[in-house]
Order: structure tokens, then C-alpha cells, then sequence
């Protein structure tokens, strides 16, 4: 199964001063296969770019185009389908990011996520609604993910 990967544990792996450090690194190390959309690649490379350094935004984008990561592009259905979920959760303030990551989760068939926020506990999948995402459980000694080169943060 593939385990699709928010910005908030994409930033944890990368900034070893996160409180999320490990578990990202735990929870990506892990996971034999990843998605993720080309959003979710901007928003953790502008967020790594300002926090942690341009360089490692770099690696960070590298070890992606090069890595076992599926990097699926938001289109304009998903753009649209986005729109409607901000509709139909309107008591919710979901990010464009992440309300494009639902869309294509859906449009993939994805159930499992990997995210540190509350977004994704809240929204709900199928033609019903009645399905929350499942997260894995974080192991308990964290593994290191290949090909990504972490920052000590500041």
C-alpha cells in the first residue's frame, strides 16, 4: 500500500531540531512506497528554503526526483475538486495544499497518510464520507531515510 506524505512530516524528517524529527524519519524510513503531490514538493521546499536553507530545499527536491517517492501533479479536476471540499467543510479553514492532497488521494485510491496536523484526521473519504484516513503508527527507534539530508535547523 502507498503511504501518501503531508508537508508537516516531509519538513520534521528534513529539520532534525523538530519535535517530529524521528518519527518522520521513523515513519518515511518505514514505508517501501511514497506519494506525493508537486504542492506538497513547494510547499516543504519554500518552507525548508526559509527556515532551514536554500541547500537543503535542494536536496530536499533531489532526493525526490530521485527517490522512491511517486511525485503525482495536481491537475485541474483536483483543482476543482478542491474548490468543493473547501464547500462542503465550511466550519474548516483546510489549506489549498492540502485540500488538492485530499483530491488526489481520492483520485488515486489513497487511505493512508503520513501528516502531523489535524487536517487530515478531519476529513473523510468515499462517496458518503464515512471513511477517515488511517495514519501508521510511528516505530519506535527511527530508521534512516535514504536519500534525504537533513538540517541540524535553527
Amino acid at each position: 500500500m502507498i503511504l501518501f506524505v503531508d508537508t508537516s512530516v516531509w519538513y520534521a524528517a528534513l529539520d532534525r531540531a523538530d519535535v517530529s524529527h524521528e518519527r518522520a524519519v521513523g515513519l518515511l524510513g518505514d514505508e517501501p512506497r511514497l506519494a506525493s503531490t508537486d504542492f506538497v514538493l513547494v510547499e516543504t521546499w519554500r518552507l525548508a528554503a526559509h527556515r532551514l536553507g536554500f541547500d537543503v530545499a535542494e536536496r530536499f527536491w533531489d532526493s525526490l526526483r530521485r527517490g522512491r517517492t511517486l511525485l503525482e501533479p495536481v491537475g485541474p479536476a483536483d483543482r476543482e475538486t478542491a474548490w468543493f471540499i473547501g464547500r462542503r467543510y465550511p466550519d474548516q479553514r483546510f489549506s489549498l495544499v492540502d485540500r488538492t492532497s485530499f483530491a488526489v488521494m481520492e483520485r488515486l485510491g489513497l487511505e493512508r497518510v503520513a501528516a502531523f496536523d489535524d487536517d487530515f484526521a478531519v476529513y473523510r473519504l468515499g462517496a458518503q464520507r464515512p471513511t477517515a484516513m488511517r495514519r501508521p503508527t510511528a516505530p519506535r527507534c527511527s530508521t534512516r531515510w535514504p536519500g534525504l539530508t537533513t538540517a541540524s535547523g535553527s
